[in-house]
């Protein structure tokens, strides 16, 4: 990404507008991470806010303007794990809350990778999106981050390593038990594949 490197680098430097331009490029995207890991609004706004609250602050110790899409993410993945533990005593899982028609705009916007689309984009079925989200919702912390990234957000196997700070094996042993899982619950709930059009 040349124009990420570019606009990284002159908001290193200083130049304010350089700083607007990659918040305005990238509050989307952590948004849209945060909502489908949390499926709640003010808590997705709340990281997103931290999130570039962190970067206007920190941007100037990065090294490597080519990491900065990692950088991003793990800090946002740390504020996410945060926002759990602050509230693990009281958590009931956003997910299982009924969404609205206007807080599910931007998330009709994510793109998923690895060769298929996104579920909810294909069938657009909010009783399916629901049953998704709950599905997604019983997994381990570690695991819902893992499936979010690859699955939604589209990165790299390496980037999601980056981002976790683990190896690239352990990204795909969670990858693989966290698929499992959902394939396995939603065998349970009868939701099969050609009904998803997911492969799992």
């Amino acid at each position: 990404m040349p124009q990420t490197n570019f606009l990284v680098a002159a908001a290193k430097s200083g130049d304010v507008i350089a700083m607007n331009q990659l918040v305005k490029q990238w509050q989307k995207r952590i948004y849209n991470f945060s909502y489908k890991y949390f499926n709640d609004y003010d808590m997705a706004m709340e990281v997103t806010q931290k999130t570039f609250i962190s970067m206007n602050k920190n941007l100037s110790k990065l090294k490597d303007e080519g990491s900065f899409k990692s950088w991003i993410y793990r800090i946002a993945a740390n504020y996410c794990h945060e926002e759990v533990r602050k509230q693990q005593k009281r958590w009931v899982f956003p997910f299982m809350k009924v969404q609205s028609k206007n807080d599910s705009k931007d998330i009709e916007n994510t793109v998923a990778n690895g060769g298929h689309e996104n579920p909810e984009q294909v069938y657009g079925n909010t009783e399916l999106k629901s049953v998704l989200k709950k599905a997604l919702s019983t997994l381990p912390e570690e695991q819902r981050m893992v499936v979010i990234m690859k699955e939604y957000e589209g990165l790299k196997i390496r980037e999601i390593a980056e981002v976790m700070e683990i190896s690239e094996n352990t990204v795909k042993s969670r990858l693989y038990y966290a698929l499992g899982s959902l394939k396995k619950l939603l065998d349970q709930w009868n939701i099969n594949r050609e009904t998803v059009q997911y492969e799992l």
